[in-house]
């Protein structure tokens, strides 16, 4: 049995959502899975600023790529980036 590929998405934006709290937005998110999964596999969840920049609406936005890696073998099961919107 494998783990569906759409859980490797929501785990990363679940990383992203619990960073940012209540007072931030996630603006975009693209998701590439690349490796299988099965149940009991622990999953470690990363991610990195890769840039930053003021959005018309007065926000500060955050640029991440992510990863999902599995910790047995720290084969990567997905990669990501996104777009975080927080208050200044």
């Amino acid at each position: 049995m494998l783990v569906q590929s759409h859980l490797h998405g929501a785990f990363l934006v679940s990383l992203c959502t619990d960073w940012i709290g209540t007072t931030g937005t996630l603006r975009r998110l693209e998701v590439s899975v690349r490796r299988y999964a099965v149940p009991d596999d622990v999953l470690v969840c990363t991610g990195t600023v890769t840039g930053k920049e003021r959005a018309a609406d007065g926000t500060g936005l955050l640029h991440l790529e992510l990863t999902e890696t599995r910790e047995s073998d720290q084969v990567r099961c997905a990669i990501a980036t996104a777009t975080v919107a927080l208050p200044l």
